[in-house]
């Protein structure tokens, strides 16, 4: 009796492909045909699973976001005892995906981001995939600083969003080589130290939290 297909680990592997293929030539390069191909089923699969491209690449970047999520959700949950500040320079990192093993998923990333200036559908999952961002950080720059015994920024989700915004950046600066990633993680420890001048942000005085 043949193996009943799993639709949504199906979903995950196209969409593997779609990052692949972005990686190799961008988003405008990225068919169906193509799709189908590098996962290795037929268009008649692809098309059970997306009826449109559009539908493809929405979720494509939705999983491409909750990949990104998961691995700032793992390193707050594989070091309990850190403080605050130390998974708030951690999670500000995997953002910034400045890892050289993340460096591939920063391309694709960055189609997306450019896509999704001239596609309503892309810019709301990308909307959602940064609130939800915004959200995390603002709760440990609260945590931060209730852990430090100092008060808390005036507007935790400004602040928040000014740190996004800093990591987004570093991403495109590193991917264009006007950066290296040790100059970017210089530059977001150096703002997470202003932040906390009085030795926040995972030992701010005295350098970069571990991993940053």
């Amino acid at each position: 009796m043949p193996r009943q297909v799993d639709h949504e680990e199906r979903r995950r592997l196209i969409a593997e492909a779609v990052c692949r293929l972005a990686d190799e030539s961008g988003l405008e390069g990225v068919t169906l045909r193509d799709v189908a191909g590098r996962a290795e089923v037929s268009m008649g699969a692809v098309q059970r699973c997306f009826r449109t491209k559009e539908e493809m690449l929405r979720f494509t970047l939705g999983y491409i976001g909750e990949r990104i999520a998961e691995r700032v959700r793992a390193r707050l949950v594989r070091s309990p005892a850190q403080s605050a500040a130390s998974a708030l320079g951690h999670a500000a990192t995997e953002v910034a995906l400045l890892h050289e093993d993340h460096r591939a998923e920063a391309r694709v990333w960055l189609a997306f981001v450019a896509q999704a200036a001239v596609s309503a559908p892309l810019a709301e999952t990308l909307r959602t995939n940064y609130a939800a961002l915004e959200a995390v950080f603002a709760r440990l720059l609260a945590e931060a600083a209730e852990g430090l015994s100092l008060p808390a920024p005036p507007d935790p989700r400004q602040e928040a969003r000014t740190l996004l915004a800093l990591a987004d950046g570093l991403t495109t600066h590193v991917l264009i080589g006007h950066l290296t990633a040790r100059q970017a993680r210089e530059v977001l420890h150096a703002h997470l130290a202003r932040l906390w001048p009085d030795g926040g942000a995972g030992g701010a005085g005295g350098g970069p939290p571990p991993g940053l």
